[in-house]
């Protein structure tokens, strides 16, 4: 299993949410690229970021930072937050990253979605399972949808995806743990996807439980800053 360190910014700044509530921000005062670096120095692979403002707006607000990182490191960059249109996922891929994340128009807007994806292919897409008890949150977390995880899973299955992103809500910047019993069943019913698992990660131990889940990654981003696992214990995972 592969370790992807995370990076949420708002306001050009590192953000962590609780529960995906822009009521209960904290930012942190080292700068993205600062981060980057020490992530690219580790050997970390890909570097997931995310544009909070962007998920709320759709308007891509960290191309600054992209670039920089883009330019000063190694790493694969897989991006999330704003890309609601087949414009936003060029511009992001115009910019240097190598995997766009796509959350609500996968279920609002699908014809714009199947756009994105036949224009850029499987091995670029990841697709964003936001749920709260099994069903998919949309706009940023904001929106609960109409669709259940599962049905949403087989969708998007039956027109290629291969990439997910189950991010667990409840879990997301607790730092009480990931919900592995949600992506073990995953797994279980399809196990054939590339499944990213995201939520509650709070040190070493759950890397090493999730490891044993026969997911292909983990997004681990508030342990991290909060000083809940040490640079050598996540180089075990990150490439």
């Amino acid at each position: 299993m592969l370790a992807i360190p995370a990076i949420d910014i708002y306001s050009g700044k590192i953000t962590r949410l609780f529960k995906g509530d822009f009521g209960q921000t904290k930012f942190y005062d080292e700068s993205p690229l600062n981060y980057a670096v020490k992530f690219d120095l580790i050997g970390s692979e890909w570097l997931h970021i995310v544009d909070l403002a962007a998920s709320l707006n759709g308007n891509i607000s960290v191309i600054d930072q992209i670039t920089e990182i883009k330019s000063s490191t190694n790493l694969k960059i897989q991006f999330g937050g704003g890309v609601k249109s087949l414009s936003n996922a060029r511009k992001a891929f115009e910019f240097g990253v190598d995997r766009i994340v796509i959350g609500s128009i996968s279920i609002s807007y699908k014809a714009e979605f199947e756009k994105i994806y036949n224009e850029f292919g499987a091995n670029k897409i990841v697709v964003a399972a936001d749920v709260k008890d099994e069903m998919i949150f949309i706009k940023g977390w904001t929106q609960k949808s109409e669709v259940t995880l599962w049905n949403h899973l087989e969708y998007c299955i039956s027109i290629g995806i291969q990439y997910f992103l189950c991010t667990d809500i409840s879990k997301d910047g607790t730092l009480k743990g990931p919900n592995i019993d949600l992506y073990t069943r995953i797994m279980q019913k399809h196990p054939q996807i590339s499944l990213i698992a995201s939520g509650g990660i709070s040190g070493l131990d759950d890397l090493v439980k999730l490891n044993s889940s026969k997911i292909y990654a983990a997004v681990i981003g508030k342990a991290i800053y909060e000083n809940r696992i040490s640079w050598e214990e996540l180089k075990q995972f990150v490439s």
